[in-house]
Formats: structure tokens, C-alpha cells, sequence
């Protein structure tokens, strides 16, 4: 396994005083916090979990996130204009095929015999399913619109301004420790989704440099999420798991069925393969565009709301486990109110304080993730550097993009919010807030 380019972290937080024990690698001395994993900073033993090697596509992938960040910090422009044109190619032999594909099943089902009719519907059916898809504007209890927060809409277009970005259509809470940016519908509305669980975990900065990453997004050229090429790699995604052996079982146990199945499974299994390998090739040809636009949205949220902000929220979406930690002890017993008990009666004031209580989860949540010493931060961080599995065609790998942020001048921000603005979009929050928290702690 090869190490990154360095330099790739920042610099390492000071070993603990004492150890629990020494390393069984080398001898040092191990962290001591038992609520987190024993590891060993000086030879990274049990730094994280045990992985299978990586695939040569996984390997291919950490090189050319390795190398776009060497010339990124070096200061050069990479382009891929290429690598977007082969791609636009081959989503446009996607979407033929997927258009051949409808038109031949209609010609079946008006022109053809009784068998080809039948066929001609089995081939319609899997037009619709690999058909491009719009997206579907959101509703429902987590949408927010302009009306329902306006202090939270105005805080969004303010820092939309300071990014070049049209004002988002609709703002939308969900439970996820994430956040996203889309475009859908027919109408191509613009969508920001906010997951509560990340949003509860920032400082109103780091919201900023939140809101000002995810507006990046409409600007940052980033191809794959264009509609053109988008669907086309969620068609072939499609493709693959339709075809992916395993799913063709009959009931009749015959002879000549086992011998079909045989066939058909050979068969699928040399399909998946080819389309396996076309999802790469199209993921591999897009990841370049996509990383730099992940870079230049970072530089964006910097921009928005400082640097000091913009690092707090990468390192804070290296907490999501501790985040889902926190949550899971909240669930069991740490965000229930006290009891009120009494022999042989069940009151409804019993009942209410015996219920988990929705507005002690983000606050256990934020204790939790406070309470995490900087040795375990630095696990984190060396785990997402030596983890060469975790790299994907859009996000480069953490690290990386702390690194990056560091090799620029420190910037200040250019968006702020005051404690009334602060305190005004918390309200507009605070209903879904309960809801979702309520939602997490009932499991």
C-alpha cells in the first residue's frame, strides 16, 4: 500500500503522556481514552479496521486523486477536457441504447406477432426502468419554504450572492449527517438539502462555510452532476445490478432447468463484467472534473466563511461514526428525562418523562463530539489517509482536502451571521429539530 504525497496532514497532535500498554508492533506507547480504539501513533498500529487489498480500480482512483493534488498545490489549472469529451461520448451511446431500446419494444408491441409482443413488453418495461430520471421536487414534512424561514433563506442567498450562484427554490431538513446541492424536476429547480444531525454539529461559521461548499456546487463546472452525464452513469449503475448473477432462480428443480440456469448464470456474470468495467471506465473519466470541482467548492466555502471555518467543517465530517455513536447511547437510555416513579401506577406524566426527550439528543450529540481528544481526531485523519478504498469519483479523500486548504493564505470570512440572524433561523429549525430528533432517538 502506497503512502500519499506529503505533505497530507497537518501537523500531529502530541502523543498522550501515559500509555495504557505498549504496542505489540513496535513498543511505544498506546492512547489511553477507553472510549475510543487503543492505536499507536508512532507505527499506526490498529489505526483502523482491517481491509481487503484494494481493487486495481480502487488503487487507479487513490493515484489520481494523489496526482491531482500534487498539481493543484503546486498551483497549476489541470483540465480535463478530454476526459469530458470521451465522457459525453459514451453517455451518448448510454442514452441511444436506452432510446433504442424504448423504440424497439414499441415497434414490437405495434408491428409484431403475438411472441414478439410479449417481448416487445418486457423490453418496454426495461426502458422505463433505465429511463434518465428528472429527480422529484421533495415534499413533505422536512421542506422549508421562503414563507416558513426566511431567516434561513436569507442567510442561503446572501452567501449564494458571494458565490455566484442563483437563490436556491427549496431548502429541505432530513436526518442524515450530510449535506447536498441538486437540480431536478422537469422545471429544474434547485434543492438544498441540510441534514440535521451535520447542521447540529457545526458552529454558525461552519454552517456558513456549509452553505457556501453546497452553492459551490452550481458553479463549480462539476460535469457529473450534469443531467447529460449524471443519468447516464445511474443507467449503467442500473444496468449492472439488473444483470448481476444470483437473481435467476426457477422453482422447478429439473434437469434441463439446472442446465439453463447454469447458462443464463454464465451468462450474466460475462454481462455484469462488461458493464462493471464501462461503469468504471465512465467513472474514471469523469473523476478528475469531479475532484477539482470538490476542491473549488472548498475553496469556495474558505472564501464564504473563512478558512478557520471551512477546516472545522471538513474535520467534523470525519465524526460522523462518533456522531452515530452519541446517537445510539442517546437511544439507549442517554436522552431520557427523569422518571417519576411510583408502585403499581403508570401515570401519563410518567409515560411523557419515562420517553426519550428529542431536545437533549443534539446536545448530547455536540457534548460527545467536543468531548473527543485530539489523539482520536488524528486517528481519524491518518485512518482517512492510509484508507486507499475510501476514494470516489466526486470527493477526494479528506485528508487531501484539508491538505489543500492549508497551502493557500488564511482566509477571512466574507459572510457573517450576528446572534439575532443566529437565533432567528434556529427558531424557524426548531420544530423539525424535534421532529427529526424524536424520529433518530425512536430508532
Amino acid at each position: 500500500m502506497t503512502e500519499p504525497s506529503s505533505p497530507v496532514l497537518p501537523a500531529p497532535a502530541p502523543a498522550p503522556a501515559a500509555a495504557a500498554e505498549p504496542c505489540p508492533r513496535c513498543g511505544a506507547g498506546l492512547t489511553t481514552d477507553p472510549r475510543f480504539a487503543f492505536w499507536c501513533p508512532t507505527c499506526d498500529w490498529n489505526v483502523g479496521p482491517e481491509r481487503p487489498e484494494p481493487t486495481r480500480h480502487e488503487r487507479a482512483a487513490a493515484a489520481r486523486a494523489d496526482r491531482l493534488h500534487r498539481e493543484l498545490a503546486a498551483g497549476t489549472s489541470p483540465t480535463a477536457r478530454r476526459e469530458w469529451l470521451l465522457a459525453s461520448a459514451a453517455a451518448t451511446l448510454v442514452h441511444l441504447s436506452t432510446a433504442a431500446l424504448f423504440l424497439g419494444s414499441l415497434a414490437l408491441l405495434v408491428a409484431g406477432n403475438t411472441v414478439q409482443r410479449c417481448l416487445g413488453g418486457v423490453l418496454l418495461v426495461f426502458a422505463v426502468v433505465l429511463r434518465p430520471r428528472f429527480g422529484r421536487v421533495p415534499r413533505g414534512e422536512g421542506v422549508l419554504d421562503r414563507e416558513q424561514a426566511p431567516a434561513l433563506y436569507g442567510l442561503a442567498d446572501r452567501v449564494a450572492a458571494e458565490v455566484g450562484a442563483p437563490r436556491v427554490d427549496l431548502i429541505v431538513l432530513d436526518d442524515d449527517f450530510n449535506a447536498s446541492f441538486g437540480v431536478v424536476g422537469l422545471r429544474r429547480r434547485t434543492v438544498l438539502t441540510l441534514g440535521l444531525p451535520l447542521w447540529e454539529a457545526l458552529d454558525d461559521q461552519q454552517r456558513i462555510a456549509l452553505l457556501g461548499h453546497e452553492f459551490g456546487h452550481r458553479v463549480n463546472g462539476d460535469n457529473r452532476r450534469s443531467f447529460w452525464l449524471g443519468t447516464a452513469i445511474s443507467t449503467l449503475a442500473t444496468w449492472y445490478d439488473l444483470a448481476r448473477p444470483g437473481r435467476l432462480h426457477l422453482g422447478v428443480r429439473t434437469l434441463l432447468v439446472r442446465v439453463g440456469e447454469m447458462i443464463a448464470d454464465l451468462l450474466l456474470k460475462a454481462l455484469a463484467w462488461l458493464l462493471l468495467q464501462a461503469v468504471q471506465l465512465l467513472d474514471g473519466l469523469t473523476s478528475r472534473a469531479g475532484q477539482q470541482a470538490e476542491y473549488l467548492a472548498d475553496s469556495l466555502a474558505a472564501r464564504t466563511a473563512g478558512t478557520e471555518a471551512a477546516r472545522g467543517l471538513l474535520t467534523t465530517l470525519l465524526l460522523r461514526g462518533s456522531a452515530e455513536v452519541a446517537l445510539t447511547r442517546a437511544r439507549s437510555g442517554g436522552g431520557r428525562g427523569p422518571r417519576i416513579v411510583r408502585r403499581g401506577v403508570r401515570s401519563a406524566e410518567t409515560a411523557r418523562t419515562d420517553a426519550p426527550n428529542p431536545d437533549l439528543l443534539w446536545e448530547r450529540m455536540r457534548e460527545h463530539l467536543a468531548s473527543i481528544p485530539a489523539v482520536e481526531r488524528d486517528r481519524l485523519l491518518r485512518w482517512n489517509t492510509l484508507d486507499r478504498t475510501a476514494v470516489d469519483g466526486s470527493h477526494p479523500p479528506t485528508h487531501l482536502r484539508l491538505a489543500l486548504l492549508g497551502h493557500g493564505p488564511e482566509q477571512p470570512a466574507a459572510v457573517r451571521t450576528g446572534p439575532e440572524e443566529a437565533a432567528a433561523v434556529a427558531a424557524e429549525i426548531a420544530p423539525h429539530r424535534a421532529r427529526i430528533a424524536a424520529a433518530l432517538l425512536a430508532g
